[in-house]
C-alpha cells in the first residue's frame, strides 16, 4: 500500500500550484495586453496620416534597401513608425523605387508606400514643339526649372559624339532633338536630357526607315519644317529645293539666315539687306547648296518629305509661315513668283486693315 501524505504536505503543494497557474494567467495576460498594445500602435502608425503640409522633396538613392528607406520615411516625417512600416513590406512585398519623391500632404502608410512600390517619382513635363531649334530648347529647358539655357546649349555643342555614328562631321547635336513631351526628373542634368532627345530620335528614324544619308535629310527636313506648318505642303517644298540644288540655284530661304544671326547673337526679331550678305555659311542666298547642318529639329513629316520629295517642277514659293493666307504658293518660273509675291503682299496689306 501507498503511504498517505500528510496533509500539511498537501496543502503547501496546491497553494504552490495556485501561485504557478496565477503567474502564468498573469504573464499571458501581459502578453495580451502587450500584443493588443503593439496592434493598436501599428494601426495607428499605418492609418493615421503623416508627413508634411507644405512640400517637400525626399530622395532615394539607387540600392537603397527597405530598412534603410523606412528609416529615411521616418526621419523625414512622412511615417510615424519605421517598424510598422517594415510590416507592411512583409505583407504586401514588392519593390521600391528608386528617385525623387515630392510630398505635399499628410498621407497614410499605404499610400506612402504604393507610391514608392509605383516608383511615382517626381518630374517635370519638358515639351519640345517641331521645328524649336537649340535656342527655343534651351528657353524650354529653363522655363522648366531643368538648368539654365548656358547649360543645355553647352551640352547641345558638347556632345557631338553621340551621333558621330550617324552625322560624323556633326559640331553639335542640332537637328537630332527630336521634337517630343519629356519627363525628367528635377536633378537630371544638361548631358542626360540632350541624350535623351537624341535616344528618341534614332527610335523615330528607325520607325521610319532612315538609315543612310542622315546629314542631308536631316538637314533638309529643317529648313523644310520651318517654311511651312503644314504637312502636306511639305514634300512639296522639298521638291522646291531639290529642282533648286539640282539646277545648281541658291535655296534662298530666310530661316537659314535668321539662323545665321541667331548664331552670332546678332538677331533683332527681322531680317535685314545687311543679314543677306552675310559671309555665314548658313546663308543661304550666298552660299549654294544646303547650309553647314540642320537649323531646328524637325519632326516625323518633314524627315519623310526630306527623304522622298514630291515630283514637281516648282523653283519658287511664297511659304506659308510668311503669308496671311496660310498656304505656301509655289512656281515653276520667275515670273510666276512675282505675281505670286504680289499676292502675297497684297493678303498681307489686307490682313493689316481687317
Amino acid at each position: 500500500m501507498r503511504a498517505k501524505r500528510p496533509a500539511s504536505y498537501n496543502q503547501n503543494g496546491n497553494q504552490k500550484n495556485l501561485r504557478v497557474k496565477w503567474e502564468l494567467r498573469r504573464l499571458l495576460l501581459f502578453a495580451v495586453i502587450a500584443v493588443l498594445g503593439c496592434a493598436v500602435c501599428a494601426g495607428l502608425a499605418i492609418y493615421i496620416p503623416a508627413g508634411p503640409h507644405n512640400e517637400m522633396f525626399v530622395e532615394v538613392p539607387a540600392g537603397t534597401g527597405a530598412t534603410q528607406i523606412a528609416t529615411l520615411l521616418k526621419s523625414h516625417g512622412l511615417i510615424w513608425s519605421r517598424y510598422a512600416f517594415d510590416i507592411m513590406r512583409l505583407v504586401k512585398g514588392g519593390t521600391l523605387k528608386a528617385g525623387e519623391y515630392r510630398f505635399d500632404h499628410p498621407a497614410r502608410m499605404s499610400e506612402v508606400y504604393a507610391r514608392l512600390e509605383r516608383g511615382d517619382v517626381y518630374t517635370r513635363t519638358l515639351t519640345i514643339p517641331e521645328g524649336a531649334n537649340m535656342f527655343d530648347i534651351a528657353q524650354r529647358v529653363e522655363a522648366a526649372q531643368l538648368g539654365s539655357q548656358e547649360a543645355f546649349l553647352d551640352a547641345v555643342k558638347r556632345n557631338a559624339a553621340l551621333i558621330s555614328d550617324l552625322d560624323p562631321g556633326a559640331q553639335s547635336v542640332e537637328g537630332y532633338l527630336f521634337p517630343d513631351t519629356y519627363e525628367f526628373q528635377r536633378h537630371t542634368s544638361a548631358d542626360q536630357i540632350v541624350a535623351a532627345m537624341v535616344k528618341r530620335f534614332r527610335q523615330a528614324a528607325a520607325s521610319i526607315g532612315l538609315t543612310q544619308n542622315y546629314h542631308s535629310v536631316v538637314t533638309m527636313a529643317s529648313l523644310v519644317e520651318r517654311e511651312t506648318p503644314i504637312g502636306s505642303e511639305r514634300p512639296v517644298v522639298a521638291s522646291v529645293f531639290s529642282n533648286r540644288m539640282a539646277k545648281g540655284m541658291p535655296l534662298m530661304t530666310d530661316p537659314s539666315v535668321i539662323y545665321a544671326d541667331l548664331l552670332e547673337g546678332t538677331y533683332k526679331g527681322t531680317i535685314y539687306h545687311s543679314d543677306l550678305d552675310g559671309d555665314s555659311p548658313y546663308n543661304t542666298y550666298k552660299h549654294i547648296g544646303l547650309p553647314p547642318g540642320p537649323i531646328c529639329n524637325p519632326g516625323i513629316a518633314s524627315l519623310k518629305a526630306a527623304m522622298a520629295p514630291a515630283q514637281t517642277q516648282y523653283l519658287y514659293f511664297v511659304a506659308a509661315s510668311t503669308d496671311p493666307s496660310g498656304h505656301s504658293r509655289f512656281a515653276k518660273t520667275l515670273e510666276e513668283h512675282e505675281q505670286n509675291v504680289q499676292a502675297y503682299r497684297r493678303a498681307q496689306r489686307a490682313a493689316r486693315e481687317r
